[in-house]
């Protein structure tokens, strides 16, 4: 039994740090590394990816929207072919980060409202798959399950992965509660670290209404901004290893 354990990292920007990035890369095996858009800059992008590349930590383009003031957590509406060309961009920058750190981009994953729209927006989703596909189609797509994104990604004729959310509470149709909406983080260690041993374990996960889902991902997510990120990290990687499951990214 095998599953990845992904984080948000070099969410930063100038002298703001957010988050606990050498520490997660100790504990995570991808990284979703912020590409300048959402969060982000050249010097954070070059020092968290040398910092992945040095203990073996697989490197992700998290792509968003243009939008620091707002994190990228705000839907922004944009011309597909704008959006594309903005994804490719961001690709290219944290590409050359990884390169010149010995490493590479190994996968791509969308941040925030961009996510959360390319759920169900084929046209974002086919956008954000068209710009992969011309930058390298063997990169896998990271995201939800059943979605818009997964049927982007065939159609691009990428990869794709699926990944669950250890620290998100789901409603019954397999999409996140809405972060507007109180309990959408689930902060709580112990309610973390059961929900990432039943995705991995069982395959399933308890909803908003309290019915089970079905999910098979292959990919666990803990938020880097979430608290006690660390913390809740390493918890679930303690746990898993000791149930026999084995921790390593699904690009290896």
């Amino acid at each position: 039994m095998r599953i990845d354990l992904n984080a948000d990292l070099g969410e930063g920007f100038g002298v703001w740090r957010l988050g606990e990035d050498e520490s997660l890369l100790e504990v995570i095996t991808s990284a979703n590394v912020a590409c300048g858009f959402h969060a982000g800059d050249p010097p954070t992008m070059r020092r968290v990816c040398a910092a992945a590349v040095d203990r073996g930590v697989a490197i992700g383009a998290q792509v968003g929207y243009r939008d620091l003031y707002g994190f990228g957590r705000r839907d922004i509406g944009i011309d597909p072919a704008d959006l594309a060309a903005d994804v490719l961009y961001q690709l290219g920058a944290l590409d050359a980060c990884a390169q010149a750190a010995g490493g590479a981009v190994r996968y791509v994953k969308p941040h925030g409202a961009l996510y959360n729209a390319a759920v169900d927006d084929r046209t974002k989703a086919d956008a954000i798959a068209s710009a992969v596909a011309a930058f390298d189609r063997s990169l896998p797509l990271l995201a939800l399950p059943a979605s818009a994104m997964e049927d982007a990604a065939h159609a691009a004729g990428l990869p794709f992965v699926a990944e669950a959310f250890a620290d998100r509470a789901y409603l019954p149709n397999g999409r996140l509660l809405p972060r507007s909406e109180p309990g959408a983080v689930v902060d709580d260690p112990y309610d973390v670290v059961a929900r990432a041993a039943a995705f991995a374990l069982h395959h399933r996960v308890t909803t908003t209404d309290g019915s089970v889902l079905p999910v098979e991902p292959r990919s666990l997510c803990v938020h880097g901004d979430t608290p006690g990120a660390v913390y809740l990290a390493g918890e679930i990687r303690r746990t898993l290893v000791d149930a026999g499951v084995t921790l390593a990214p699904f690009t290896s």
